[in-house]
């Protein structure tokens, strides 16, 4: 029997416990969050066996073998850290730390202890995600990708949005990318997946939007054009944006014969066809094509729907069940260490670039006409 505890108690800790409490061979013994009341009441509502405000007591008195750390992301580094040092495995939601400097130091004490972690990368796990991932293995590209476009939208008149606008204390303005370090990690894991090296080209430009600046507010940047190149000049666009409409979370990746769409609203993988047909047939045979892939994946959705094997969470399960086998069977973890870090890096490149004071340039300061200045900043 694996033994769970969970540590933060707020609104994603309700996915995680359901989750957790519905896997043959695991039992969630403790959960716990420094506002006991937060504790009781998860406690209260789920099959766990204690609730706790002091996190040496639940490790102590419980000893865990997993630790799922679903706090605020300033608390991940040093609650992570905790719980390694005695001897549990580690799964921590995403962003995975603050700063890549964070994430290196935690894989590297799970590896001198011999302990396993993982990152809340979840929407790599949805069913379609994980289709996309079996389609690229198989060599439909044609070989490594050439370009790959990520976007991931939010719509900033949420619940939780209104009250960070309306809290200028709240804990996401505290973020050294403040609103987009908590959201955007999906999105840029997706692209570090099919990136090679450790020190890719990243080129980022963030700003206020229009709307948020009618509101007054002058603080959170929600757009984000972001792009990367590695080292095998493999590229890729970022695009992070809480106005455009529709607001997509989407991921285009092309190779040298073929490219794949997939969206994630919509549980939709669309294969791309390189090769292009003889005269007029181009304007004919294409739509049709879309059109048939679209209806088939309209009819498996509807399909998986009536097994009850189609639900908001399916990628956060898949994540959870596997990591817990690369524990129980001593087997890979399902997201590897390289793409933990790189996701680390190229967030630390857009923050470090998007936070930099712009220089105003002086009246008398003339460049010759054609001439672009911009900034080259490497991870």
């Amino acid at each position: 029997m694996l033994k769970v505890a969970l540590v933060g108690c707020g609104k994603i800790a309700d996915s995680h416990a359901s989750l957790i409490t519905k896997i043959d061979g695991c039992e969630l013994v403790g959960v716990c969050d420094r506002e006991e009341l937060m504790a009781r009441q998860l406690y209260e509502r789920f099959p766990v066996r204690r609730y706790f405000s002091d996190l040496e007591k639940l490790l102590s008195e419980t000893k865990p073998d997993v630790v799922h750390v679903t706090t605020p992301p300033q608390t991940h580094f040093e609650i992570a850290r905790r719980c390694l040092e005695s001897g549990c495995h580690v799964f921590v939601e995403k962003p995975f730390t603050l700063y890549a400097e964070e994430s290196q130091a935690l894989i590297n004490l799970a590896n001198s202890k011999g302990l396993k972690l993982t990152a809340g990368h979840d929407d790599q796990f949805s069913p379609v995600a994980r289709r996309l991932r079996s389609t690229v293995q198989s060599g439909y590209l044609g070989g490594p990708p050439v370009h790959m476009e990520s976007y991931f939208c939010y719509e900033i008149g949420t619940t939780y949005a209104r009250a960070l606008l309306g809290d200028s204390r709240h804990w996401v303005r505290r973020l050294p990318g403040k609103l987009l370090q908590n959201i955007i990690s999906h999105g840029i894991a997706r692209v570090a997946e099919f990136m090679v090296g450790d020190s890719p080209e990243v080129m980022a430009c963030g700003f206020v939007s229009p709307f948020l600046k009618s509101l007054g507010e002058a603080e959170i940047c929600d757009e984000l054009r972001v792009v990367i190149r590695d080292e095998r000049e493999t590229t890729a666009y970022f695009t992070f944006s809480s106005q455009m409409r529709p607001s997509m979370h989407q991921f285009c990746i092309y190779g040298p014969e073929n490219g794949l769409l997939l969206n994630q609203d919509h549980e939709t993988l669309i294969r791309l066809r390189g090769a292009r047909f003889k005269s007029y047939l181009e304007k004919f045979v294409p739509p049709v094509l879309f059109a048939r892939q679209y209806f088939a994946g309209s009819l498996a959705n509807m399909a998986a729907f009536l097994r009850r094997d189609l639900h908001m969470r399916s990628g956060m399960g898949y994540l959870i069940e596997s990591f817990y086998r690369s524990i129980t069977e001593d087997a890979p973890v399902p997201i590897p260490y390289r793409e933990i870090l790189l996701t680390a890096r190229i967030m630390d490149s857009i923050f470090e670039q998007i936070n930099r004071r712009p220089v105003a340039l002086q009246p008398d300061l003339e460049f010759p006409s054609g001439v672009l200045v911009h900034h080259n900043s490497q991870v």
